[in-house]
């Protein structure tokens, strides 16, 4: 139970005691806010709130309520969380000016270095009217708005793709509402959309038509799920960092899980079809440029002197409003893509949404890092340790690259663009002879990835600033899943796809993990996990070995036991610290693609 403190007893009519206890809020009204306070078990959030407080119940939600946030305050009321509890004591023992208390307590927290949250109210009303006339008129603007009505609003994305934004979003927000009434939490909803997916990949896996026309339809339904977890977090500030955990992950696990099950119900169909390289091949386009967008925005969100006439021009095409809605479609965000996978699946084979969706993916990918190249060139930037830093936790660089960026790579002078440069010499070396010449499987193979590793740790050698080092652990990315794919398609062995697509959706795991930790704020996962599950060079290493030592069966168990491996150990280690205290709540509040 949290609890409020009311600075006197509100005016006859009020009904601000009764919004403080729909709120979840204990009230209590003492002249006395420190002596209160004190009784107050030091566990509780308490919210100190003017007696004359004026304006609408989701203004005080939206200051009060919000979990991600150590303090928060708008015009007329305060809340903290027990670790700020000490500071507010502190902001209590100061001089009284006159002015509304709350707003009083809110700069001495400020000043003695707590943040404190004010949201953006937009047309609610939140005041503190000093006599019957101002009151009167602050009740009046009250009435004018419905704070219900601007709730459902705010529950969308600011920012969303057009197919969630016209054709999910407008009754999304109505079942997040009915969820909030029924006391569902965001997490189930959340399980429920994964559950909904996981049994659309089974109706996939049947290879019969009524099963894909089941498919489609319950992978839409697990769409809009998947945007009403989000409505409902927002509609009723429910943020958790489980919450969070499960919003990042599950997204990738339900479309990873839904290409699996395409590829079974191919084989398992009339034709036998085998598209389990497709399958995989969609996954890595999907995985390498979700880490195109990661990496790119992780090196230039704190940049300084961030400017880029490519830059300008795509703010100029944002202000004509067509070119937004193309400009966020053609990139194939979440929403779209689903939505085609869905009817494709419905209508076609699984052949063809492979297809389809390799191309597409292909365009979106080409033209999204094109014009993230053109603006790294063209922009004078100056980037940060930090920048650098995520730059190499992303790389995922093991013990072999290390000792090889300590020794090599030290004798080896940085330039601007060094670290791109080597990083795509390491990928040409490990790909383009197997590719080629059909080496893969052999110890010559062997031999081109020791070299990948080589040259991947003097990528690395340097602190990733410069124009272009964000493109460094996207091509590690392709280089790692690409080479398992290569050497599973060439390999010929029974099962060896549906093998290398696990160790692949193992790895991807790790990484997704990497980035949303850094996200936060926390830092990647312990150095000691990228150690144990070798880095991508020493992965490289172990398949290509695997591939040399053993042929058909003998490949597809040692991908298998691979695969399992890893997820046991990046699982474990991701479970323990997502569920712990020091786990950030992220959430994207962006709308980016995804």
């Amino acid at each position: 139970m949290s609890t409020a403190i009311l600075t006197g007893p509100p005016p006859a009519g009020s009904s601000l005691e009764e919004d403080l206890r729909s709120l979840g809020f204990d009230v209590r009204v003492a002249a006395d806010v420190a002596g209160a306070l004190a009784a107050v078990p030091a566990t509780e959030r308490v919210a100190v709130v003017d007696h004359r407080f004026v304006g609408h119940v989701h203004a005080l939600r939206l200051a009060l309520t919000d979990p991600r946030f150590p303090a928060g305050a708008t015009e007329g009321a305060l809340t903290v969380q027990p670790d700020a509890r000490a500071s507010l004591t502190r902001a209590l023992t100061g001089p009284d000016d006159g002015a509304s208390l709350p707003g009083l307590l809110a700069a001495r927290l400020e000043a003695d270095g707590v943040p404190v949250h004010r949201p953006d109210l937009g047309v609610l009303v939140a005041a503190v009217p000093d006599g019957g006339e101002l009151r009167a008129k602050a009740l009046a603007e009250t009435e004018a708005v419905d704070d219900e009505a601007v709730r459902l609003r705010s529950a969308v994305k600011s920012r969303d793709g057009f197919f969630t934004t016209f054709c999910i979003s407008p009754y999304s927000r109505y079942l997040a509402r009915w969820c909030a009434r029924r006391g569902l939490t965001p997490n189930q909803v959340t399980t429920a959309s994964l559950l909904t997916a996981l049994i659309a990949a089974g109706c996939a896996a049947t290879g019969t038509r009524g099963g894909f026309v089941a498919a489609g339809a319950l992978l839409l339904f697990s769409f809009v799920l998947d945007c009403t977890d989000g409505q409902l977090a927002r509609y009723s500030l429910q943020y958790s960092t489980l919450g969070a955990w499960l919003d990042a992950t599950f997204d990738r696990a339900k479309e990873y899980a839904f290409y699996a099950g395409l590829a079974l119900g191919a084989s398992r169909g009339g034709g036998h079809d085998d598209v389990w390289a497709l399958a995989l091949g969609a996954m890595v386009l999907m995985t390498c440029r979700h880490v195109v967008d990661f990496a790119f925005n992780e090196a230039n969100h704190d940049a300084t002197a961030n400017t880029s006439p490519t830059a300008a021009l795509s703010g100029r095409l944002d202000s004509v409003g067509w070119t937004v809605w193309v400009r966020r479609m053609i990139v194939l965000p979440i929403g779209e893509r689903w939505a085609l996978i869905a009817v494709l699946t419905a209508l076609t084979t699984p052949r063809t949404v492979f297809y389809v969706l390799l191309i597409g993916c292909a365009f979106a990918a080409c033209y999204t890092t094109a014009g993230r190249v053109l603006r790294s060139l063209t922009r004078k930037a100056r980037r940060t340790d930090r920048a650098a830093q995520a730059l190499a936790d992303l790389a995922d660089s093991g013990p072999v690259a290390e000792a090889a960026a300590g020794s090599l790579g030290r004798t080896v002078p940085g330039r601007a663009y060094s670290a791109p440069f080597w990083a795509l010499l390491a990928a040409a070396c490990l790909l383009i002879g197997p590719l080629l010449t059909g080496s893969g499987g052999t110890w010559r193979a062997v031999l081109q990835a020791v070299v990948y590793a080589v040259f991947a740790g003097v990528a690395v050698a340097q602190p990733l600033k410069g124009p272009l080092d964000w493109l460094v652990p996207p091509v590690f990315r392709g280089a790692e899943y690409g080479m398992i794919l290569g050497l599973a398609a060439q390999s010929g062995a029974p099962g060896a796809l549906p093998a290398a697509f696990g160790l692949v959706a193992a790895v991807a795991y790790h990484h997704y993990d990497t980035v949303y930790r850094i996200r936060g704020g926390t830092g990647a996962p312990p150095h000691r996990l990228v150690r144990a599950i070798g880095g991508h060079e020493g992965r490289v290493l172990a398949v290509t070995i695997a591939a040399a030592l053993w042929h058909g069966r003998g490949f597809t168990i040692a991908l298998t036991v691979l695969a399992a491996a890893i997820a046991l150990v990046v699982l474990s280690e991701s479970i323990r610290f997502w569920v712990s205290s020091g786990a950030p709540a992220v959430h994207d509040e962006t709308g980016e693609p995804a």
